[in-house]
């Protein structure tokens, strides 16, 4: 049987995360994601969960049934542009509501700042979580007090390859330089994750959007 070629980009395990976090993203059962790939519930729980390799047939079926490409779970789009295919047909833009709006923000994720600095404009992806109608993120000293009581911009989006979809939220406002040990400590403990950058970024920002507007690409 034709295997799926192990290189330092496709590490064993990575395609079965990839597989589980789309299902995710679609609402999909493991079961009605083999019944649509021709493959075993326990195969495909087994590839989820363990360091396994796939092969090549089934790798198709199940990118088929999770509307995605067998590059796209193997990781090897990872560093190039999202959005490289064409439009999808009669394809119509749709303003999102506040409500759907923090809908996509949910509780945490990456997201990206636009803030002015001293050099320039400048934007930056965040981890940032969502607490209390604000969204707030960690960062350094000099960024934290470059954004601090100034007007920015902070934004999300997703792209569906598979079908040309996608959507994107804006949110605007002025923000605040947490500052106070007891907030920012309380801040470290609700935090989904540590910054995926690494490094010391102790200093936290909060924002609560004064302007919040988002936009859906539905494809007919």
């Amino acid at each position: 049987m034709s295997r799926v070629p192990r290189t330092p980009e496709t590490r064993s395990g990575d395609i079965g995360r990839r597989m589980a976090l789309r299902r995710g993203e679609l609402g999909l059962s493991r079961e009605q994601v083999a019944e649509r790939a021709g493959v075993s519930v326990s195969y495909l729980q087994y590839v989820e969960e363990q360091p396994a390799e796939v092969g090549i047939g089934s790798l198709l079926r199940i990118a088929d049934a999770l509307r995605t490409t067998a590059g796209q779970l193997r990781g090897g789009d990872v560093d190039l542009p999202q959005g490289r295919g064409r439009a999808g047909a009669r394809p119509t833009l749709v303003e999102l509501s506040p409500e759907e709006c923090w809908d996509r923000l949910g509780t945490h994720g990456v997201g990206r700042v636009a803030v002015f600095t001293e050099a320039g404009p400048l934007v930056v992806p965040v981890n940032y979580t969502v607490l209390g109608g604000a969204i707030v993120y960690r960062t350094t000293w000099n960024a934290a007090a470059d954004a601090a009581g100034h007007a920015i911009a902070f934004e999300i989006d997703r792209v569906d390859e598979a079908l040309s979809e996608g959507w994107s939220v804006v949110a605007a406002g002025r923000t605040e330089h947490i500052t106070d040990p007891d907030r920012a400590r309380s801040l470290d403990e609700h935090a989904f994750s540590e910054p995926w950058a690494g490094g010391d970024r102790p200093e936290w920002v909060r924002l609560v959007p004064e302007r919040l507007t988002g936009r859906r690409i539905h494809s007919g």
